[in-house]
């Protein structure tokens, strides 16, 4: 692993923070470092507003949207709600599904099933809209790019309304209305909204409209806060008052439905929470049975239903854990055998492999082998594939590098899905390969991490920790702040812990005498270098550790030098 040290900021700009707001050295070197250079935007950072929020009504579309829904409502017309399967689709659903039957119950919800239908909007969930005399379908996180099937809608006379964050291509769907500020002619001011983001300002226009306070749709932003932390957007601008807000609300007061994932939580909810703890479960209700699942259990009001609900969803996620670490296995095995450890690319296949959690294995072996990877199973006559990349590398263009092999394919720079004919993977695989190797730059092979500060642990202190911890939310764009220390060397209780005894608990004493615990996943082979008293660099990031009850600062490891 490549550490590569961010510039420190200008120390005359640092002093001038640290005077103005009062904090220490490092902490105003890493606001500087992020674009926090004065008091006024400190104070906007470390306490985010509502009143920021941007007028719903900037974005394109949104006065179409609205008086689109009124009408449905004056006319008693049926209306569905329809989003993806993952956290991002399943929390948009129950959050404008909820926040419209709240006034007006003639609405039903949708899902898509990943198996039969797969990603977007489906022709099958379009019939069954007519089958239920739907005429307005509001599609959430999907739709931006489902030309066919909402001029199929139109025909059997269904309007959409398209609340979509994926970027638009050349032509845009038939709509009533596309809420998306990714299109050309948007001037909504941001651009980086999840679909559950979208849906939000969807209900706060509704709720102008209605001549309400913005306060009633404060119950909804935990879904947000939710979504944005499973769907890895920047967590800047709007998406961190909402995420700010919505973490709040989920501390204070979590809904019924996630309160069994919370519970055991000791000290203080994070982002690292939405995204390791809530939102592996609520997609493992679409990897493992149906993501419609997730909305129930988002919905539910009653103590005793939601906790039903919630151990059905935790024993799917086991089996989703047991599923990936599976198949991981047997897809690392295949590289082995197939003598391709130092290809530009990993593309596996085999027909068995569960659809549902291709993704996560694609991810898996990017641990192993940092490089842009393909994982695929058989889906009938084709082959349908979960695509993975590393940082500078992005996937769609390499895919569209190989479309003649492809049948279809969508999704983020780093994170896309696609199909193939089950005769083209040969030729697919060989074709990727070709791609990634004429794009990747030899630095790019290496994994690399970037740390904000060397720093010594004598100024990691309890004070120092709440100051920083107020930088929160973390998130894309506002990385929990990474940290060096040279010199260091055991202090005498450095152990092999775990199971399996694969982790490294580490005792740390540096150059100012301090000492410091440390947590390294999987860093227990390091540990006889440690005890022999070779001093080593570490790079972390700080985090609390409760242990019997008793909260202490701990460094969470990334990695060691010799």
């Amino acid at each position: 692993m490549e550490w590569k040290s961010k510039p420190l900021a200008e120390e005359d700009k640092i002093k001038v923070l640290q005077k103005n707001i009062g904090v220490p050295f490092e902490i105003a070197n890493l606001l500087i470092q992020r674009g926090i250079e004065d008091f006024d935007a400190a104070k906007n950072f470390f306490r985010p507003e509502l009143s920021d929020l941007h007028d719903p009504y900037l974005m394109l579309g949104m006065d179409k949207a609205v008086n689109r829904i009124s009408t449905a409502i004056a006319n008693h017309e049926k209306i569905m709600v329809y989003g993806d399967y993952d956290v991002d689709g399943t929390t948009s659903v129950a959050l404008v599904f909820s926040y419209l039957t709240a006034y007006y119950p003639d609405c039903i919800y949708y899902i898509p099933d990943r198996y039969e239908e797969g990603y977007g909007i489906s022709k099958k969930g379009i019939d069954y809209a007519k089958e239920q005399v739907i005429s307005l379908i509001i599609a959430l996180d999907c739709g931006i790019k489902a030309l066919d099937n909402t001029t199929y809608a139109k025909e059997m006379g269904i309007d959409f309304i398209i609340c979509d964050h994926h970027l638009p291509g050349a032509d845009l769907p038939e709509a009533v209305a596309i809420l998306n500020p990714k299109q050309n002619n948007c001037n909504y001011p941001f651009k980086d909204l999840c679909g559950c983001g979208i849906g939000f300002k969807l209900i706060e226009a509704l709720t102008q409209e209605r001549g309400l306070s913005f306060e009633m749709i404060l119950p909804y932003i935990d879904l947000v806060a939710m979504a944005i932390a499973a769907d890895i957007v920047p967590i800047l601008g709007e998406n961190r008052i909402l995420t700010y807000y919505g973490l709040a609300q989920i501390r204070k007061n979590p809904r019924e439905g996630i309160k069994l994932f919370v519970t055991g939580i000791k000290r203080e909810l994070n982002v690292t929470d939405l995204v390791f703890v809530i939102a592996p479960r609520l997609n493992a209700a679409g990897r493992i049975k149906h993501g419609s699942l997730a909305v129930e259990l988002l919905l539910s009001n009653d103590p005793t239903e939601a906790l039903s609900r919630g151990r059905a969803i935790e024993l799917f996620n086991s089996e989703r854990q047991v599923l990936d670490q599976h198949i991981t296995e047997q897809a690392l095995d295949q590289i082995v055998e197939n003598q391709e450890q130092n290809n530009y690319s990993s593309v596996v296949f085999q027909p068995d492999w569960h659809k549902g959690v291709i993704g996560i294995v694609a991810s898996r072996l990017i641990e192993k082998y940092y490089r842009p990877t393909v994982v695929f199973t058989a889906s009938g006559d084709f082959f349908t594939g979960s695509v993975r990349s590393v940082k500078g590398l992005d996937v769609l263009q390499m895919l569209d590098s190989c479309k003649d092999h492809i049948e279809k394919f969508g999704g983020h720079r780093y994170a896309a899905g696609l199909t193939i004919k089950a005769e083209a993977y040969i030729a697919f695989k060989k074709a990727f390969e070709r791609a990634v190797a004429v794009t990747v730059k030899p630095e790019q092979r290496i994994p690399s991490v970037d740390y904000d500060m060397e720093i010594s642990l004598d100024r990691i202190t309890p004070k120092f920790f709440r100051i920083m911890n107020q930088m929160a939310p973390f998130g894309p764009g506002n990385m929990r702040p990474v940290f060096m220390t040279k010199n260091c060397i055991d202090g005498g209780k450095s152990r092999a812990v775990g199971g399996d005894l694969s982790h490294l608990k580490l005792d740390a004493i540096d150059d100012s005498r301090s000492t410091l615990s440390g947590i390294g996943f999987g860093m227990a082979d390091h540990i006889s270098r440690i005890k022999s008293r070779n001093s080593f660099q570490l790079l972390y990031t700080v985090e609390e550790n409760e242990f019997k009850g008793e909260i202490s600062l701990q460094l969470k490891l990334k990695d060691i030098r010799f």
